[in-house]
């Protein structure tokens, strides 16, 4: 899977994971901040992306403070899911 198809995929799972209904996966910017004054997730929807990431990608966050620097964009979250992809296990 490449870069820009992994971030299309991850917005269309977030806006089904989250229920943002009223969002469209193509609003989100690869770059928009996901919390705060971007798409306004909370602590809660945290919690839903670290089971986004474990379900679909198979990859656990184990402390939640590491979500800090992984959900800051769909492009960090891509990086990181990437990242964990190729490593060796």
């Amino acid at each position: 899977m490449d870069r820009e198809e992994l971030k299309r995929n991850l917005k269309e799972q977030i806006v089904k994971q989250l229920n943002l209904e009223e969002v469209k996966p193509e609003s989100i910017a690869d770059d928009a901040p996901l919390f705060g004054e971007g798409l306004g997730l909370d602590s809660i929807d945290a919690l839903e992306l670290i089971v986004l990431l474990d379900r679909h990608y198979g990859i656990k966050i184990t402390d939640p403070k590491d979500g800090r620097t992984i959900f800051v964009s769909v492009n960090t979250m891509a990086d990181h899911i990437l990242a964990q992809l190729a490593a060796p296990k």
